[in-house]
């Protein structure tokens, strides 16, 4: 029988393979799902690491990104919960319906990007070693969801030194969907607006910082004292 679904078509076994491998990330982390922007030959896959729940939830707003060659005829702009293996080393199958989460919605820059620092990935490994360290250290026996987030958001929306002050949560995203290479690859640190991305070989973390505040002073009204 004639496999009947959608596909995407990589140049070499290896691309659609490392496609794969991000999409299993993704899923071992989160069931919130797996962006695909392709065009020109270029398909950005994105996926959150860390997604606060709520507004009052400390967890950082931190996503992983990894951008393959492709199919050029290949067109696409979705959100999936995972992607699959297929006969066909050079071809991975979509699945039959795409979803909508919020995260998706949010647009990154694509220009206006001002490189800040550098730091070592090997750093990056570290601390996040020790964050995952410090999570299963504080989570309770037998954990609600939201015991669990609590622990989460307090290890990795703390700031960490070695990074510049950068919330420990994107070391995670960049151990946990293995973009790091080689310990002494220096990563690059970028601002742009509310974002900021750390650019590695294999791929880029991305944070949104908080909304800008208090850009103005308050002006007083009625009648003063």
């Amino acid at each position: 029988m004639t496999d009947q679904r959608a596909t995407l078509l990589f140049p070499d076994a290896r691309s659609a393979r490392d496609a794969l491998t991000f999409a299993e990330r993704a899923a071992r982390i989160g069931d919130d799902g797996l962006h695909l922007l392709a065009a020109e030959g270029v398909l950005t896959m994105t996926a959150p690491a860390l997604l606060p729940r709520s507004i009052l939830d400390r967890t950082p707003f931190v996503l992983a990104l990894r951008s393959l060659a492709v199919d050029p005829e290949l067109a696409c702009d979705l959100t999936v919960e995972a992607l699959e293996a297929t006969a066909d080393p050079h071809r991975v199958a979509l699945p039959d319906r795409a979803i909508a989460p919020g995260w998706a919605a949010v647009p990154l820059p694509r220009e206006g990007w001002t490189h800040t620092r550098t730091v070592a990935a090997g750093v990056l490994d570290e601390v996040a070693q020790r964050g995952i360290r410090a999570v299963a250290q504080a989570i309770p026996e037998r954990p609600g969801l939201d015991a669990v987030q609590k622990v989460r958001a307090a290890v990795w929306g703390e700031p960490e030194p070695e990074l510049g002050d950068l919330p420990r949560g994107t070391a995670f995203a960049a151990t946990a969907f293995g973009l790091i290479g080689e310990a002494d690859e220096s990563a690059r640190i970028l601002v742009s607006g509310r974002w900021v991305r750390i650019a590695l070989r294999r791929g880029h973390v991305l944070l949104r910082g908080p909304a800008a505040a208090g850009l103005t002073p308050v002006r007083r009204t009625g009648r003063q004292a």
